[in-house]
């Protein structure tokens, strides 16, 4: 692993060039559309048409993932006749490596030519009109870890990726997040699907009773322990971003409550809605060239 010192002094665009280089030379697949699944969704890519798995340990430069839930592999195949990577597993802060780290499959993609990214995750539900079961279309962030100064983008700004102070007000892509609730309709989801804000957290330990009340106050409709940074990221590189939320536990708000997150539950309900999950990104990839028509 390398330490944050290393990754600032090396040339971060030459390792994830290197990555890119070497993972063109083992797949045929030269994806345009990049799908990253969360805890227990690692399903999407099984959807996957021609698959070809690339370990992550067989893969220069890049971590490995830790957490149950977490299969720990790229997926290459066609998914509605696109050609797609999946990351079966992501890496998080709280696996101890360093955010630079976690976040650099997002520039490898962009340089294999991934020109949108679909992120999932699983998330603890702030809101309280959300049921477990819910999916929620992100449509903004809060990134706490930023207002301590942990940003993927701290150090050296390389142009070449894109500019020292990217615009975050146009995150979450508005026709991406459209074309989701027009397929959501079509399949009957709406009555599941909501729209909202997610807070990031360092993890890896549950959100106390005080801080989900906060992050409730702040406008945060679920919190989670991923995803943002790998946005931030893949929009200074100029990616399309689309991300979702599964609601996987509601968040304890009230102290004489005996309920208690934990991660089997959030496994299990990724399970519960998995099927319906797929079906969702699967149709919205399907009409991606139509959608950009439109850019």
């Amino acid at each position: 692993m390398l330490s944050m010192s290393e990754f600032v002094s090396g040339d971060i665009h030459d390792q994830c060039q290197a990555t890119a280089d070497w993972l063109l030379s083992n797949t045929q697949v030269q994806p345009t559309v990049g799908i990253v699944c969360g805890s227990g969704l690692g399903g999407l890519a099984e959807m996957l048409k021609d698959r070809q798995v690339i370990k992550y340990s067989d893969i220069p430069n890049f971590p490995q993932s830790t957490v149950h839930g977490h299969a720990g592999q790229l997926v290459f195949g066609t998914l509605k006749g696109k050609p797609c990577v999946c990351m079966q597993g992501r890496f998080h802060l709280y696996e101890g490596y360093s955010i630079q780290k976690i976040t650099l499959p997002m520039r490898v993609f962009k340089l294999m030519g991934v020109e949108t990214m679909i992120m999932t995750n699983a998330a603890g539900g702030l809101n309280q009109d959300y049921k477990v079961g819910d999916v929620m279309i992100i449509k903004d962030h809060i990134n706490m870890p930023g207002f301590a100064g942990v940003s993927p983008l701290t150090g050296p700004n390389d142009d070449r990726f894109g500019v020292r102070f990217p615009c975050m007000s146009d995150a979450y892509d508005r026709e991406l997040r459209q074309l989701a609730h027009d397929v959501a309709a079509e399949l009957s989801y709406s009555d599941f699907l909501q729209e909202g804000v997610y807070c990031v957290l360092g993890g890896p330990s549950f959100e106390t009773i005080a801080e989900c009340r906060l992050l409730h106050k702040l406008g945060a409709d679920a919190v989670g322990m991923s995803t943002v940074h790998e946005v931030i990221v893949a929009r200074h590189a100029g990616m399309r971003c689309f991300a979702l939320s599964l609601i996987t536990n509601r968040a304890v708000m009230d102290y004489d409550s005996q309920e208690k997150a934990n991660h089997e539950e959030v496994l299990e309900a990724g399970r519960q809605r998995a099927e319906q999950l797929e079906k969702l990104v699967s149709t919205m990839v399907a009409r991606l060239e139509l959608n950009n028509n439109n850019n």
